[in-house]
């Protein structure tokens, strides 16, 4: 099982604007197909931004986002992660240690600071967009059910 750690904007892209690039994902992660990992600190970001004004959502609107999302993902305990590149984004540097401590496969975002990181040093996992992680279920399902992929 494919194992993803998502940013705050890709979260908001499920859950709040149902953005087409990212409704694979939504339907592997509900399918059981994909992992999602988070950690306090992602959760504790998502629930902040969440509150954003320019979200315009209610306080209810808020606590079901949060709890849904919540529900499905793998939380696992803070701790250290190896050492990693510095993102530029200090507050994105959270996703990558986060990636990395869970040994996650690819880390979805589409923060550009992120992005640069991609192919510029060894990591153990990918970055990748929204879209390009799509595509990517897409075609391991595709494989899956041609029975060319276990």
């Amino acid at each position: 099982m494919l194992r993803f750690v998502l940013d705050t904007n890709v979260v908001l892209d499920l859950f709040h604007w149902a953005n087409t690039d990212a409704v694979p994902i939504m339907a592997a992660l509900e399918a059981g197909y994909i992992e999602c990992i988070a950690d306090e600190r992602t959760l504790d970001e998502l629930q902040r931004v969440l509150t954003y004004p320019q979200l315009k959502l209610t306080p209810e609107m808020i606590a079901e986002r949060y709890a849904r999302y919540s529900a499905l993902v793998q939380r696992i305990a803070d701790g250290e992660a190896p050492p990693l590149p510095r993102c530029k984004d200090r507050d994105d540097q959270k996703f990558l240690e986060l990636a990395a401590r869970a040994e996650a496969n690819i880390l979805v975002s589409k923060d550009k600071a992120l992005l640069k990181l991609r192919g510029r040093t060894k990591l153990g996992f990918q970055i990748m967009k929204p879209a390009a992680a799509s595509a990517l279920l897409a075609e391991q399902s595709l494989l899956k059910e041609s029975g060319n992929f276990d």
